[in-house]
């Protein structure tokens, strides 16, 4: 038998393998080998906007009133942040509600933790000289979208007010800074892409810019977690967005300031002025997030032919409502 000093020593070992272990697949309450000694969190967006808390949370160094040490970067679409989160590249993403629709119809591992804001102020960007007036006016037409994102759902129900489908229309997958030159080099005859680029696509076209705006689709921005994140470190996470929607709604001009600085030069201040207030809000798990969802999933069923159950029962077990319950119990009212 080992000697007891040997035996401790062994123990000790034993304790400290576990506890690398858990660190390392992030099923701790956050990663280790953050500045200070704090838990190291990592956080990856798309839509500085429609994630604003956090990136108020980064610029105004609210994260560390909870212990942790968090790292936001971004993506060029929720698509992109999505994928980070189920590569392991990140613990939470940021991202839209269809990328989270169709990872959950496809099975992967993720949890909603969170519907962060809201936004339906949207405009279908088109050409003077295509002369399109209206939605119906879409059918034959060539339009420019990034698929896969929540933007390609807002296509969706344009051309559904207008009764068309999407085989209505030649759809051309684009990135989201794309869609400016294609509409100025006249490639396609409409286009849509997310708010950021609406001012540039204006300057672009000069006296033929129009647009034709839509308010029928309400777009969530939402947080995701990966499966080994805990409830703990998701819940952390949670008070520090809570306490930054405060600074929000306190003082509007001063969280514009931060999400502009966070931007690194991607976004500018007047578009930030223009449509920040235009976003509303509040981290929430309600029964309307649950209804769209279902939706979204029979859309993508159908028109992009993805296995896996749509009904509201399938899609609910992807919610985690525990940490949010557990930080501000009257914001999750879904049951």
């Amino acid at each position: 038998m080992p000697r007891p000093r040997a035996a401790a020593a062994l123990l000790v070992a034993a304790l400290l393998s576990t506890l690398v272990s858990a660190c390392a697949d992030g099923s701790g309450p956050a990663n280790r080998g953050g500045r200070d000694g704090r838990p190291a969190v990592s956080v990856v967006g798309s839509d500085h906007l429609g994630g604003a808390p956090v990136h108020v949370a980064q610029e105004r160094g609210l994260w560390a009133a909870e212990g942790i040490d968090a790292t936001v970067t971004t993506q060029p679409t929720g698509r992109d942040a999505l994928n980070a989160v189920l590569g392991g590249q990140a613990q939470f993403g940021v991202v839209g509600d269809l990328p989270a629709v169709t990872a959950a119809l496809g099975g992967r591992e993720l949890r909603i933790v969170a519907d962060l804001s809201r936004f339906s102020d949207w405009r279908l960007l088109t050409r003077t000289d295509r002369a399109i007036t209206g939605f119906a006016a879409l059918e034959g037409r060539k339009v420019g979208v990034p698929q896969g994102t929540n933007v390609e759902y807002a296509l969706s129900r344009m051309l559904a007010s207008a009764q068309l489908t999407a085989a209505d229309v030649t759809v051309v997958n684009l990135a989201p800074n794309q869609v400016t030159s294609a509409l100025a080099r006249g490639d396609i005859d409409a286009g849509l892409t997310f708010p950021g680029f609406y001012e540039a696509t204006r300057t672009a076209l000069g006296e033929r810019y129009a647009e034709l705006p839509f308010t029928g689709y309400t777009a969530r921005t939402l947080l995701v977690a990966g499966p080994k994140t805990s409830d703990e470190t998701c819940a952390a996470v949670l008070r520090t967005v809570l306490r930054a929607q405060r600074e929000i709604a306190d003082d509007p001009a001063r969280a514009r300031q931060a999400v502009v600085a966070q931007s690194k030069g991607a976004l500018q201040a007047g578009y930030v002025d223009a449509y920040q207030p235009r976003y509303t809000y509040g981290a929430t798990l309600s029964p309307d997030l649950l209804a769209q969802l279902a939706e979204e999933a029979a859309w993508a069923k159908t028109a992009q032919g993805l296995p896996g159950a749509a009904d509201r029962a399938a899609l609910q077990r992807y919610l985690n409502p525990g940490p949010l319950t557990a930080v501000d119990p009257a914001a999750v009212t879904v049951r």
